[in-house]
This record gives structure tokens, sequence and C-alpha cells, in this order.
């Protein structure tokens, strides 16, 4: 199955649409950080997370084929897991050093988050002690400017905005480990989480991750100002809005890490949606090791989907139970791909294989995602 649905009917058409809505509507946001291709209109976005670089790498070649206009890259995009800086940047060199993942940064615009692995250790948050350097170094890979926020801020979250009005395309980027506050671990017994783990399935007990949600009102990933400011980007005008989280945001099984483990983070996103009035907007996500597709429309402002792509080289060995999962998931290497169709106000949210063949597939109308 090919991976490219016609684009013709999604040109056709465009032109008009955009000509008709240029003429109104302001300005990009000034609070949208600068990017070398804000003013491509987009049809087509590639992400994808989880590359480790010492394994290799043959996925980019399908990317490639499938020629996105923006690659967003969701976290995991090395699995640096030291604190010794020299380790660290050998490790970005290892990645840069891959022809496929050159080839796409020599003909494809990108944006980056990090998740754990490349902000520094697994499952670190606010007290990872080398996080200062780590922003350095990503900040330095992915060809931010000497003056760029993202350098400055209490952590590398930032947004763009692609395309003229009528045609415009928000992605922003959340950072969910500067501040993020300790895990609440489920208690064990005292005994480690493998062991532990191997005792449940031995029994034909059920297996949870080592988490547990956290309802206290202090806990965090994202910090107060960071929300301050994702609150101010979800009142800027956009058709679409791409949540580019390097965590699920919808899972609703808390034993890894996800927005789940934060219930007043988790609510309050929908709750900012509620108030923006942000209309258009989906999430994508990467961490898990494999791929599904969730939505939840209950005490949401529209119905949210959450599109998981992960891994680009990793697959994990079980499959945790999500309740909002639409669908079958993918444990194969894979990447994801949203298109959209100007003309028909609709997106085409796929997850592909390493051979680039479509395994989860879903439309979704523009008209459905927006707040009442």
């Amino acid at each position: 199955m090919s991976i490219k649905p016609s684009r013709r009917e999604a040109i056709a058409g465009a032109a008009a649409l955009a000509a008709a809505a240029c003429t109104t509507g302001p300005e990009i946001a000034p609070l949208s950080d600068a990017h070398p291709a804000s003013s491509n209109t987009l049809s087509r976005i590639a992400f994808g997370s989880c590359a480790r670089q010492n394994k290799e790498q043959p996925i980019w070649d399908a990317i490639n084929a499938a020629e996105p206009e923006l690659f967003i890259f969701l976290g995991d995009n090395i699995y640096a897991d030291t604190r010794d800086p020299k380790v660290m940047a050998e490790k970005y060199a290892l990645l840069a050093a891959k022809p496929g993942f050159q080839k796409l940064r020599a003909n494809t615009p990108v944006c980056a988050i990090w998740d754990d692995h490349d902000y520094g250790e697994d499952d670190a948050g606010a007290d990872y002690p080398m996080k200062d350097e780590s922003r350095r170094q990503f900040c330095d890979f992915w060809g931010e400017t000497a003056d760029s926020p993202r350098r400055t801020r209490d952590g590398i979250y930032t947004a763009h905005m692609f395309g003229p009005a009528g045609q415009r395309v928000q992605v922003i980027l959340p950072d969910l480990r500067w501040n993020r506050t300790s895990m609440r671990k489920l208690d064990l017994g005292g005994k480690p989480y493998a062991p532990w783990s191997l005792e449940q399935q031995r029994d034909g007990k059920p297996v949870p991750g080592p988490y547990e949600r956290n309802p206290a009102l202090d806990a965090t990933m994202l910090g107060e100002p960071q929300w301050t400011w994702l609150e101010e980007q979800l009142r800027q005008p956009a058709d679409v809005r791409v949540l580019a989280s390097s965590l699920q945001v919808l899972a609703d099984f808390a034993g890894w890490e996800s927005w789940m483990n934060f219930a007043r983070d988790h609510q309050r996103l929908f709750a900012a949606i509620r108030e923006a009035k942000a209309d258009g907007l989906v999430c994508i996500s990467g961490d898990t090791h494999y791929a599904e597709l969730s939505m939840l429309d209950i005490n949401t402002p529209y119905p949210i989907w959450d599109l998981t792509s992960s891994g680009l080289t990793e697959v994990w060995h079980v499959l945790p139970p999500n309740e909002l999962r639409v669908g079958e998931a993918l444990r194969e290497n894979n990447f994801g791909l949203i298109d959209i169709d100007w003309a028909k106000r609709e997106l085409l949210m796929q997850v592909c294989d390493v051979k680039g063949e479509v395994r989860i597939s879903r439309k979704v109308a523009l008209d459905t995602l927006t707040v009442g």
C-alpha cells in the first residue's frame, strides 16, 4: 500500500483557499519562535522517536521516500544516558553520521524536542545534574542560533508557525523534563522493579509499570512559567495545531511515563484548550517503543487524538493496556505521518513501518476539532 495518498486534490483548490484567507487574519504570532521554513505551506508532516545511535537505521529510506515537508523529532533522538559531556557528544556524532539521517537533514526542515534519554538519563527530571550541558549540546546539534530563546528559557520548549492564514499550522513542542517533579513509584515491597515484575509474571499476576498517578497539586511536568507560555501559544490563531509531546498525552495507563501520571497537568491541558478556544489540535507522541492511536472525548473540549509513533529503532516486548486505544497497536519500527487536505479540511493520521507500508490510519475532519 502506498503511503502517499493523492496530493493533487489537496493542492488543487488550496491556492484559492489561501487567496481568500490571506486577506484576513493576523500575521504570524510574535510569540512563536523563528523557523527557517515558517513561510512554507505544509501538507505532509512526518515524525518519529527513539533512535538508538549505535544501531542500523534503515527506516530513513522510507521516511525520505515519503517526502515530508517537515519532520518532527519527538525525543530519545539519541540514547545518551550519561553524566559525561564527552560521551553525549560522541553519541550525537554517531547519529549525525547516519546516511539516511544526513539525507533527511539536507532535504527536509526539522524541529526537535528531547525525552529522557537525550535529556541525559532514563526517566530523568528536574534534578538531573547535567541539564545545562545537555541543553547546550542539544541546541548546538539541532542548529539553534546563538540567541535562540531555547538556550535561556527554563527548558527547551518551543513553538513554530508555518504557512499563511487559512493554511496556518502551529507546532508546539513542550519540554517534559527540565521542570518535572519526581515520579510517584509503586510500592514494590522494597524489591527492584525487574525481579518484581518477573515474579508477577511467573505467578500469573498483572505486571504494571513502576509508576502510579500523582494527584498532588504541586506535581508537574511543565512548571508554571512553561504553563503560562503554553496557554499563550494556544491563544494564537492557527488552522491546524500539532502538540508534539515526547510522552503520550492520552494513554490511560499510568504505569510508565505519560501525561496521565500528573493529574493536574493532564486536566489543565484540556482546560487550556477549551479556554483558549484552540480549535484544530491533535497530539503526536513518542517514547513507548510501539505505535498506537488514542482518542478521548469525555470532559474534553472536543475529541482529542494522540498518534504515538515509536520507535525508529526500538521495539518494546510487551503492550501495556490502554482503554483509549483505537484499533490495533503496532510493535515494529515505525514513523508517523499527518497529511493535511486543505481543500477538504481533513487530516489523515498514519503510522508506517520500515518499508513505508501504512499500518495505522485514521481520517479526522477539522470541523470535528472545534470548541463548542
